[in-house]
């Protein structure tokens, strides 16, 4: 089952998304946040309290992309309560890379760089077997719900930045409930986005190159998906495809399983807090930078995911950063 969220009249919706193009809404739910919480309370699945709530006349998909009406798949109401991080060194990438990559694991981990000893070490220990965790991967943090744009909107990079690089993405969602207690609602399309010119200088710059705004959406699948799929990154510049290489994603595709993941993330108490929303990014295997893409303000990414919905489409900005070297004010 596949929903979303928009805006009408000032309103939040959300709605089920159909495979004709229309989207039908529920009348008396106004987010996804509230069905969440609605079907946590009383214990049944998202599609459960959907399949029994009344509905409104469905509208066009095409439309609320039109008119730039779409949101993030799910928000909450205080973004500062949205925490958006992710994993990296997680994704085997094609059968010719995963070829080339286990002859550089072969070797002794002193002669590995930090990033091969971490995707090493989740080859070997990511996906356990029993109920014991496995091996914790990279972790980083984007930033909070503000810093999440939806389907249609401009991404916007700061002028700082050396880079403005997509990276297409799987987004967990997920929702802790008044116990503590995370919940998985489902997986969106994401664009995480990041400074890999910056990145590339030194790994320990990984944190700074993090801190940009992302794409999310525009869809929410919820229940199981594919443990296989493929998918097309793509920019454009003046309508025309400037860049587009397909990727492999899903668990089958991973180094590390998504219960290991989520464990690794959610083991933090301070990941807990019950109410909070959490959208974790799971890691890629294709990026333009690699070759030698750099885009420009103008330029629309495109991640084509058929198996999660509706591709994530956004177009780059760039904006001033605004703060200067002396900007911080003493009292």
């Amino acid at each position: 089952m596949r929903l979303l969220q928009y805006i009408d009249n000032n309103r939040v919706r959300v709605a089920r998304a159909g495979d004709d193009g229309l989207v039908t809404p529920l009348s008396r739910l106004e987010s996804m946040y509230q069905l969440a919480r609605k079907a946590i309370a009383e214990r049944r699945s998202l599609e459960q309290v959907v399949s029994s709530e009344p509905l409104d006349a469905p509208v066009a998909y095409a439309d609320l992309r039109r008119d730039g009406r779409l949101l993030p798949p799910l928000t909450h109401p205080d973004p500062g309560h949205c925490l958006v991080t992710g994993t990296g060194l997680t994704h085997l990438g094609s059968a010719a890379a995963r070829d080339s990559m286990h002859q550089k694991l072969d070797q002794q981990d002193t002669g590995l760089t930090d990033s091969m000893k971490m995707f090493k070490w989740g080859v070997e220990g990511g996906k356990p077997a029993g109920d014991q965790p496995g091996m914790q991967p990279e972790w980083f943090y984007k930033g909070n719900g503000g810093n999440v744009v939806a389907c249609g909107q401009a991404i916007r990079s700061p002028d700082f930045a050396e880079d403005h690089g997509e990276e297409p993405e799987l987004v967990g969602c997920y929702l802790v409930d008044d116990q503590g207690r995370p919940h998985r609602l489902g997986f969106a399309i994401g664009n995480e986005f990041s400074d890999h010119v910056t990145e590339r200088r030194n790994y320990l710059l990984l944190a700074h190159s993090k801190l940009r705004q992302c794409g999310v959406g525009p869809m929410l699948n919820a229940g199981p998906i594919p443990s296989h799929m493929e998918g097309t990154s793509r920019i454009r510049r003046n309508g025309a495809v400037l860049w587009q290489k397909p990727f492999l994603t899903g668990e089958g595709n991973m180094s590390h399983s998504f219960a290991n993941l989520e464990y690794h993330h959610f083991k933090y108490r301070q990941h807990r807090v019950p109410g909070d929303v959490h959208l974790h990014f799971f890691g890629t295997a294709t990026l333009s930078f690699v070759d030698n893409i750099r885009v420009e303000p103008g330029d629309e990414f495109e991640i084509d995911l058929p198996a999660l919905g509706a591709p994530l489409t956004n177009p780059l900005a760039v904006e001033p950063g605004g703060h200067s070297l002396n900007g911080t004010l003493l009292l």
